[in-house]
């Protein structure tokens, strides 16, 4: 069983409103959930409002089906002056058991946000 790098930021079942019309979880949702998972560890860092700037680099490597518990796990790349970089691996356990599979994976950048939604310095 492969072990995640960073911290479990989210855990989520696949629902039948997340499936394509080929009946696996659409792409779009894996990505929407890792983006929550990225913006829940990014919060406590920059300790105010953050928006996603990029996501680079992701690959789906096994399919997602309806029942399969997602798991996002978040590390951090680096802290710049005002954006927080972070590698984002989506695993899934399917049909109870404890078996993990790894489906995804990319680097994710936030920026901290003032009053204005401009970007602001994270302080450390």
């Amino acid at each position: 069983i492969p072990e995640p790098k960073g911290e479990l930021a989210i855990r989520v079942v696949a629902m039948p409103k997340d499936t394509n019309p080929s009946g696996d979880v659409f792409g779009g949702w894996l990505i929407s959930q890792m983006d929550l998972a990225g913006i829940v560890f990014c919060r406590k860092i920059a300790k105010g409002p953050i928006t996603t700037v990029t996501i680079d680099s992701t690959t789906f490597k096994e399919p997602v089906f309806v029942g399969d518990t997602l798991c996002c796990y978040v590390s951090l790349v680096k802290i710049g002056r005002t954006s927080i970089t972070t590698f984002i691996e989506a695993y899934i356990n399917r049909d109870f058991e404890d078996t993990r599979i790894k489906v995804t994976e990319g680097e994710f950048k936030y920026v901290k946000l003032d009053e204005n939604r401009r970007p602001t310095p994270i302080n450390p």
